[in-house]
Parts: structure tokens; C-alpha cells; sequence
């Protein structure tokens, strides 16, 4: 990780509030925090601790109240739903608990699904690469088959395969082995462990489980919409400490 290149994502003083003026809910309050390159930032936190809300901002799903959320030096607190929505399509993949995938494509069209939306021709560069994501992934012989005719597991390879087909700044993984068994969620830990390594993608996950923040490099820890935590590599047993020690102190 190069820390003198800007940030992809950075929030100075984010806070988002919902509800009225007189008597607001505080979603998340004054959070400063970048995300660099290269990286798997694992973000944790009870419900309700303001993750999704978090996510939604570094996405531009979401306006903050007050504050910046800066996505690959695009100040995306400062641009009207349009542009964020474009901003989106080219700068962000996502990766759902849900997988997300439409249940009439085949596994190769969801994975093209970026392209289509933002209206982006496939060079053969990005042919190469796709076909490439689909072998590294296993799933270059399902290619043709929809996502009813596949496993748990590869459903979300597809997911994964979609989210890193256009080479975004960042991925954005909701619980990606939330409905996966354990064996199907190490593998796809594995590969996003592979797109962070080898294919130098920065991911932001949001998790629930110590064993998959494991894999991560840097750990973010969220309570009451602030981020109370920030720790290098931890294994399962400290993070589940950690966690701990969060609700103790909130109890």
C-alpha cells in the first residue's frame, strides 16, 4: 500500500442524521477516516452502529447531512443525484449477501451488467480480462447458465466476477458469505483476498464474522455512528475480543 497516493475513499466530518430537526436520529456523527488503495478494510460494528449508513455515503447512495465523502477525488457530497449515479457506475462494485443477480441472465451477461448500464462498449482488453475473471473465479464452464441452474457459492463467484469486471476504485461487499456455508464462504473469502493481492483492488467489507475480518487487512470498528476502532490484522479470536469489549462498553 502507497499511503502518498489520495485516498479512494475519504470522509472528513461525515454525519448523516435522519428524522426531523427537533429531534434526529444520528446515524453516523463526525466520522474522519481514507481508505487507500490496495487494501481489504473490514468495517464491524453492532446493528445499528451506523456500517450501512457508511456504506451508503462511500457509494453515493446516500448524502451526508453535513461533511465530505470524497470517492476517488470526486466529491460526491457536492454532486447532484445524475452525476453520482455516473460516478457510481464507474467507480464502485458491489458485492450482496443476496448476490443480487438477475434471474433471467446467464452468469456471463450479469457479469457484463456494468457495461450495459453505463452504456460502455467491451474493448477486447476488457473481453481478455472477463474471460480471465472467469477462469480464475471456476466459473468460466457455467458461463451460460442462469443463476437458478448454480450453487450458493457460485452465484456469488458471478457476484464477485460483475463487481471486478470494470476495475472500479473500490468494491463495496454487504456480508458477501452471509448465505453461504463454510466451506463456500472461505472460498469466496479466498477470492477476494486473490482480487485484493494479485489483482490490487481495493475492497470495503461489512461483517458480522470475526473469521471472514480475519482476512482482511485493516479492521474498522463503528459503534453509535462513530468509529471507536482501528486496528492492522487481527485474528478471529481477537476480533471476536474486540466485538466484545464493544458491546460490554456499550452495555
Amino acid at each position: 500500500m502507497n499511503t502518498n497516493l489520495p485516498p479512494v475513499l475519504s470522509f472528513r466530518a461525515a454525519t448523516k442524521s435522519y428524522g426531523s430537526t427537533t429531534s434526529p436520529v444520528l446515524a453516523l456523527d463526525q466520522v474522519t477516516v481514507d481508505i487507500h488503495a490496495g487494501q481489504l478494510t473490514a468495517v464491524m460494528g453492532p446493528s445499528g452502529s451506523g456500517k450501512s449508513t457508511l456504506m451508503n455515503l462511500a457509494a453515493g447512495l446516500d448524502d451526508p447531512t453535513s461533511g465530505e465523502v470524497w470517492l476517488a477525488e470526486h466529491p460526491l457530497h457536492r454532486l447532484d443525484d445524475e452525476h453520482r449515479t455516473i460516478l457510481r457506475r464507474t467507480h464502485v462494485g458491489f458485492v450482496f449477501q443476496a448476490f443480487n443477480l438477475v434471474p433471467t441472465l446467464t452468469a456471463y451477461e450479469n457479469v457484463l451488467l456494468p457495461f450495459d448500464l453505463a452504456g460502455r462498449k467491451l474493448r477486447p482488453e476488457d473481453v481478455a480480462w472477463i474471460d480471465r475473471l472467469l477462469s480464475e473465479l471456476g466459473i468460466a464452464e457455467r458461463r451460460d447458465h442462469r443463476p437458478a441452474e448454480l450453487s450458493g457459492g457460485q452465484q456469488q463467484r458471478v457476484a464477485i466476477a460483475r463487481a471486478l469486471a470494470s476495475r472500479p476504485s473500490v468494491v463495496i461487499a454487504d456480508e458477501p458469505t452471509g448465505n453461504l456455508d463454510t466451506r463456500s464462504s472461505r472460498e469466496v473469502l479466498d477470492l477476494l483476498r486473490t482480487a485484493v493481492d494479485d489483482y490490487r483492488q481495493t475492497i470495503v467489507m461489512v461483517s458480522h464474522d470475526p473469521v471472514a475480518a480475519s482476512r482482511a487487512d485493516r479492521i474498522l470498528l463503528i459503534a453509535d455512528g462513530r468509529i471507536v476502532g482501528d486496528h492492522g490484522r487481527c485474528t478471529a479470536e481477537q476480533i471476536s475480543s474486540l466485538l466484545i469489549n464493544l458491546e460490554v462498553g456499550a452495555a
